[in-house]
């Protein structure tokens, strides 16, 4: 069965509970698990959104919060016996940045939630979730959780 699991979090409670879903599903398999946060470069971000380039400091201070999310969630794991790997990366897209890293890190499986959106926010919002599903060649299981 899985061996491997990636688990995407934007540190939402949403994710979080998809975190724990997975987590607990690996725990029934005995598989490992690699909680990913996938950081868009600011000054990208940024650009895209017509707004002026912001100071190196800020990216810095944005990398330092997705680093706190992510020890939160390998503390909390940590004090309920399971211990996980963490990673953030930069990308310009998140879910090819979800892809990439599962193929980098050898996951046979994928875990993330969906926000379950509807009709026009579905397509105003896109769904990172979707564009995995799209794209990914790894299977993934879509948590649809409570917002």
């Amino acid at each position: 069965m899985f061996k491997h699991i990636l688990i995407p979090t934007d540190g939402t409670p949403l994710s979080d509970q998809a975190v724990a879903k997975g987590v607990e599903f690996a725990k029934e398999i005995g598989a490992r698990v690699t909680v990913l946060m996938v950081a868009v470069p600011l000054p990208l971000m940024m650009a895209s959104s017509g707004f002026a380039p912001i100071p190196i400091s800020v990216q810095q201070q944005y990398e330092a919060a997705n680093t706190e999310i992510l020890q939160r969630i390998k503390a909390s794991l940590a004090t309920n016996g399971f211990n996980c790997d963490v990673a953030q990366v930069q990308h310009e897209s998140v879910h090819q940045g979800i892809i990439d890293t599962a193929k980098s890190q050898g996951c046979d499986l994928i875990v993330m939630a969906s926000h379950g959106r509807r009709g026009l926010s579905a397509v105003v919002l896109g769904s990172e979730t979707l564009k995995v599903l799209t794209h990914s060649t790894i299977p993934v299981l879509v948590y649809r959780g409570k917002a």
